[in-house]
């Protein structure tokens, strides 16, 4: 009896329609479900149609979307199509539909807007990345709130951790609804742990142990190295990678029948191990029997077949394949085939174990580079990147200038990032747009700053500096600098384009006024002042030579009795405490680094030489040459050694001068008036080289700045650093570039040498000082920041140490 007065009660609903005054469907706007229920129509024209409950949705987008005008007929069918076309927009939780006489009422609910997306609780995931994906689906501050979507959002966010090996994750979106029909929408996120990869189990391998398979896999079980390097935190890509790295390493070595049988990834019950287990076949080992090179090569036949690595009779190799394939492609890139192709064909036989190769090369249409496009670059006029190119616009193709281009704009220092992409003009298969896509780091035109440093105390600093002076690439900077040792104020211009050459051509002022006794060295100051003019020219793309002339003038002085004798007599020898000189300095540098800021591989050599020209008040010169290099050793370690070596002396006639008490014309030894005689030999005290700290210049730290080396002993008779004229420091630096997920940030682990002595006679490897620590490097948007602590490991009672040393420079 049941199911007969179902069918008479559906069959009443339905007749019910038909007499209904009003259609209505409702939804719950967290459910998504709606109820129709028309209540007994009949059909009619409508003469007008009004819209009710409107609040931030105009009137005409309702009338856009309603499938119902003026002068039309209405019935139920087309009353529940209005519904579900109103509905479907996404803008209402409740849409219903009434009549009075001829006019059509149409009532709706306005689903909220959101007023505020708020993220906590993520730290695997960049809150910008993941706001970025809500706006994707619609949920996003100022958007219409749709339940479904805060849905879809829990369980992508679920997915993306669970593939990153977070499976506690827990996603917990909260609702607050606020006046005028808005709402606040929260997602706490609680990323939990990433489960632990346990063991690793590879099953079916009978040639190579466990242990040289997965050597370069990123999945690792635990090792002591885990809390740096991450290696065993199961991800889903990690593993795919590692699987492909597996595959690889079999047909790397001939394996050409390698087989993936399995794999297997399980999970302990708490969600925190996981267990990898993978079946494989090896199968035999091949190697070589014929390799040939077919197809257009453009480039001669005997020319491209060089560039073969594999031959007959090795051991099949797909790497060395791909060498040979990318090397050949490289080689066409170079001469505009943007798009070639070298496909290596292999002829199996199975009964020889045995492999033949035909290289086949498709070089496709030559490419010519229709238009070179930079963004990015708010403040760096497209002109300044432009002349850094080395792929012109109307030019072939070229893939080693368009990586050079690259480079040279790293290491402008302009950028934080500079990435490259080719774009086919559409329409045509050899024309492609080159797009230098560049991120532009903190370079303030202008700066208040505050800084400190355990050397020099408190700074303050005022700098107007400008790197493309009125859209020209010209750099202008004006600096006054205060602290508790000196007073320095600053002019400098540089052209580093005077010639389309790319010769440049700047000029420095500037006057000092220096107190070395609160510099940690001995106990004098100076008053100095110079205008030079200098000019650099590139003859190569990594190799540039420079030259400096000027005119200086350095006022020393000195106090009896709390300088060093030593430098009171050098003094009393010139007959002068004021010393002119004409100066010029040559230089010649080598810089094949990728990066100006943060540098990852390349070296950096300079010589220099700087001399004052004959008639100066001394006459001297000094030889310096500065060695910087980066190996990759991984992508997460970088070794870098530098080296800094240092001498000067003097040239010509040594300074000798007698004293006597009074100043008669008689004084000599012989005189009754004799005192003593003092002699100006040698690189001046005031140009020595210095050692310890964390300058840049003698750097070894651990040890306090400028203590080590030479000392000298006043009349009061404490003794002071004086510096020395040969300098012999280096470093052997290991950094890890990826312990920070920002680039502006560093660590690395060192070992610094070096010191200072007086003259290459007293040059001792025994009294090389040394020491060991970490150091951070952050370029902070308020200005750089450096922190090293480091422990002396070689070193004498009487030296000067400092464990924990930074410097900070800040400014606005």
């Amino acid at each position: 009896m049941t199911r007969p007065l179902n069918r008479r009660l559906l069959a009443l609903a339905l007749a019910s329609a038909l007499a209904a005054p009003a259609w209505a469907q409702t939804a719950d706007p967290f459910a998504q479900a709606f109820t129709l229920t028309p209540t007994a129509p009949d059909a009619f024209t409508v003469t007008d149609i009004r819209i009710d409950g409107l609040q931030r949705i105009s009137a005409g987008t309702v009338f856009t979307y309603l499938p119902i005008e003026r002068g039309d007929t209405i019935d139920s069918a087309r009353a529940a199509e209005a519904i579900r076309a109103l509905y479907k927009t996404g803008f209402f939780e409740d849409v219903r539909l009434d009549r009075q006489d001829g006019i059509l009422v149409v009532t709706v609910v306005e689903r909220p807007a959101i007023n505020k997306l708020t993220i906590t609780g993520n730290k695997d995931i960049k809150t910008e990345d993941l706001t970025k994906g809500l706006k994707d689906i619609g949920l996003s501050e100022g958007e219409t709130f749709d339940r479904l979507s805060l849905d879809r959002v829990t369980q992508e966010l679920t997915r993306q951790y669970n593939n990153r090996g977070k499976y506690n994750v827990e996603i917990a979106p909260t609702i607050s609804r606020l006046d005028r029909n808005r709402v606040d929408v929260t997602i706490a996120i609680k990323e939990g742990k990433a489960a632990k990869i346990r063991h690793i189990n590879l099953v079916g391998n009978e040639k190579y142990n466990d242990e040289a398979i997965t050597d370069s896999w990123e999945s690792r079980e635990h090792n002591w190295l885990s809390w740096y390097k991450r290696d065993d935190q199961y991800s889903r890509e990690k593993l795919s990678g590692d699987i492909e790295k597996l595959n690889s390493f079999y047909l790397d070595r001939g394996y050409v029948d390698f087989s993936l049988d399995s794999t297997q990834v399980a999970i302990s019950p708490d969600r925190s191990d996981m267990f990898i287990t993978a079946g494989l076949t090896e199968g035999d080992q091949y190697k070589i029997s014929d390799v040939k090179v077919t197809g257009d090569t453009i480039l001669p036949q005997a020319e491209v077949e060089k560039m073969v690595f594999v031959k007959p009779g090795q051991i099949f190799s797909r790497r060395l394949l791909e060498f040979s394939s990318d090397a050949i492609t490289a080689s066409l890139g170079n001469i505009g085939y943007a798009f070639a192709q070298v496909n290596p064909i292999p002829d199996v036989d199975s009964e020889k174990d045995t492999v033949a190769i035909n290289m086949q090369v498709v070089p496709g249409p030559r490419v010519n580079v229709r238009k070179i496009v930079f963004k990015g670059n708010s403040r760096t006029a497209d002109e300044v990147l432009r002349r850094e190119m080395r792929q012109f616009e109307g030019a072939w193709y070229s893939q080693a200038a368009i990586d050079r281009s690259k480079v040279r704009l790293q290491r402008l220092g302009f950028f934080e990032s500079v990435e490259v992409e080719n774009k086919p003009v559409p329409g045509s298969d050899d024309q492609v747009d080159v797009v230098f896509d560049v991120k532009e780091t903190t370079s303030g035109s202008f700066m208040l700053g505050v800084g400190y440093s355990q050397l020099s105390g408190i700074q303050t600093s005022i700098q107007l500096s400008e790197n493309n002076f009125l859209g020209s690439g010209n750099r202008v900077s004006v600096a006054f600098q205060r602290s508790s040792y000196q007073k320095r104020y600053d002019f400098s211009f540089t052209n580093p384009y005077f010639t389309d050459e790319g010769m440049s051509l700047g000029y420095n002022l500037w006057w000092r006024e220096f107190d070395y006794s609160n510099f940690n060295v001995a106990r004098y100051s100076t008053n100095s002042g110079a205008a030079q003019a200098f000019l650099g020219l590139p003859i190569t793309e990594n190799d540039t030579v420079s030259a400096l002339f000027g005119i200086d003038s350095n006022e020393i002085l000195a106090v009896q009795g709390s300088t060093p004798q030593r430098i009171v007599d050098y003094v009393d020898a010139i007959g002068n405490r004021t010393f002119h000189s004409w100066r010029t300095q040559f230089g010649y540098a080598r810089d094949t680094r990728n990066d100006y800021l943060m540098p990852s591989r390349g070296a950096y050599h300079r010589i220099g030489l700087e001399s004052t020209l004959p008639g100066s008040t001394a006459e001297y010169y000094k030889l310096e040459y500065d060695y910087s290099q980066f190996f990759p050793l991984s992508n997460w370690l970088v070794l870098h050694t530098s080296l800094d070596l240092g001498y000067g002396d003097s040239y010509g006639d040594a300074h000798v001068r007698h004293l006597c008490t009074s100043t008669s014309a008689d004084c000599s030894p012989a005189s009754a008036d004799y005192i003593r005689t003092v002699t100006a030999d040698g690189l001046p005290f005031f140009e020595n080289f210095y050692a310890g700290g964390v300058s840049s210049s003698g750097r070894v730290r651990g040890f306090v700045d400028n203590t080590l080396g030479p000392r000298a002993s006043s009349l009061f008779g404490f003794a002071q650093p004086i510096g020395g004229s040969l300098k012999t420091v280096g470093s052997v630096e290991f950094v890890f570039p990826t312990l920070f997920d920002s680039p502006a940030a560093r660590i690395s682990a060192f070992l610094d040498f070096g010191n200072v002595f007086d003259g290459i006679d007293n040059f001792d490897a025994g009294e090389l000082r040394a020491s060991a620590g970490v150091a951070l490097v952050w370029r902070s948007p308020m200005g750089p920041i450096a922190i090293s602590y480091a422990l002396p490991i070689r070193s004498e009672d009487f030296d000067q140490t400092e464990r924990l040393q930074f410097t900070f420079t800040g400014g606005l």
